[in-house]
């Protein structure tokens, strides 16, 4: 029952479409312009930086008051248990993301999500996250690979920790942790298919924080 209840309390929190709203405010759906994801990047190439930041402030913190809101209520309850409830938490904030029902199921990609899940699952997580991401986009300007290697970075260090014993549990909640970030990671590529083709091909648009990135006019089109 607890699992089931921290799906919905994540899916809620999830469901804040950051990107659309923004878009909303500006006369626009932002699922109609430049790749059609309501998401950061997507955001940036249409809006500019400072709407891109905000986007990304808020789906990072709605996930990030989502597991935070979990520890609350089972920290004490559920002691030996509650990495796995923070991970089941934000996994339905990922998926509202991705997913919203009010918008027929058409969010984002769920990475500025992710990023909240990393920043409030446990410290020992964050630098790694941190050094993957700028380190490939500052080298590449590629966004989506940034992300990808941050999921697979972020899936083999939680691996590694909890076999290290530094979530205190015990090995059969580990492995129920281990799949519910395992299908995270799976479908965080899954949504990244088309990047990762373009990325193989060499085409993938990059993105710049002090310019217009790559495809900026297009972006700032609606999609015929």
């Amino acid at each position: 029952m607890e699992r089931v209840i921290c799906l919905l309390i994540g899916y809620v929190f999830g469901l804040f479409q950051t990107a659309y709203i923004y878009g909303r405010l500006h006369g626009i759906d932002i699922r109609n312009y430049g790749s059609g994801n309501a998401g950061t990047t997507n955001t940036l190439r249409v809006f500019g930086t400072k709407a891109g930041l905000l986007v990304l402030v808020g789906d990072i913190m709605k996930c990030i008051l989502a597991v935070v809101i979990t520890a609350v209520i089972f920290d004490k309850s559920h002691p030996d248990m509650v990495y796995l409830l923070k991970m089941y938490t934000a996994a339905g904030a990922i998926i509202g993301h991705n997913f919203p029902f009010y918008l027929n199921f058409k969010g984002g990609k769920g990475i500025a999500a992710t990023a909240g899940l990393i920043l409030s699952f446990h410290p020992y997580l964050i630098p790694m996250g941190l050094i993957l991401f700028f380190g490939a986009f500052f080298i590449t300007h590629y966004v989506s690979l940034g992300s990808l290697l941050v999921y697979a970075g972020f899936m083999i260090e939680l691996v590694i920790l909890g076999q290290m014993g530094i979530f205190g549990m015990t090995q059969a909640l580990l492995i129920e942790m281990y799949v519910i970030a395992g299908l995270l990671t799976v479908m965080a590529y899954w949504k990244h298919r088309e990047n990762i083709k373009r990325l193989v091909k060499g085409t993938e648009r990059k993105t710049y924080l002090t310019h217009k990135s790559e495809g900026a006019e297009e972006a700032s089109e609606p999609k015929a």
